[in-house]
């Protein structure tokens, strides 16, 4: 049995951000991220701990739910998104992560 095509798997989008101090884990990275995109899909796939800190990740969300998803990111203390894309690969170069 075959796998489902690519265009059967929905479009998605790759968020590039920064998280503020208290995510230097990936797991409270995670926990941070939940409480700001609850209800939404998505799934951190880079996270890059920084020395004050801090963090940069990448996020995967659905295209439906990039516009509110960053919103949300940007509208959190401290928090900001830095580049979005369709594929994570650009995402990774403009963050300087590969």
């Amino acid at each position: 049995m075959a796998g489902l095509g690519k265009a059967a798997r929905g479009k998605r989008r790759w968020i590039g951000l920064r998280v503020p101090c208290g995510a230097a884990s990936r797991a409270s990275c995670e926990g941070l991220l939940e409480a700001v995109l609850e209800g939404l899909r998505w799934r951190m796939y880079d996270h890059n701990p920084g020395p004050d800190g801090s963090a940069t990740a990448i996020v995967r969300v659905p295209l439906s739910d990039c516009e509110s998803a960053t919103s949300r990111i940007n509208s959190e203390e401290g928090w900001h998104t830095l580049t979005r894309s369709g594929k994570i690969r650009l995402v990774r170069k403009r963050l300087e992560l590969d």
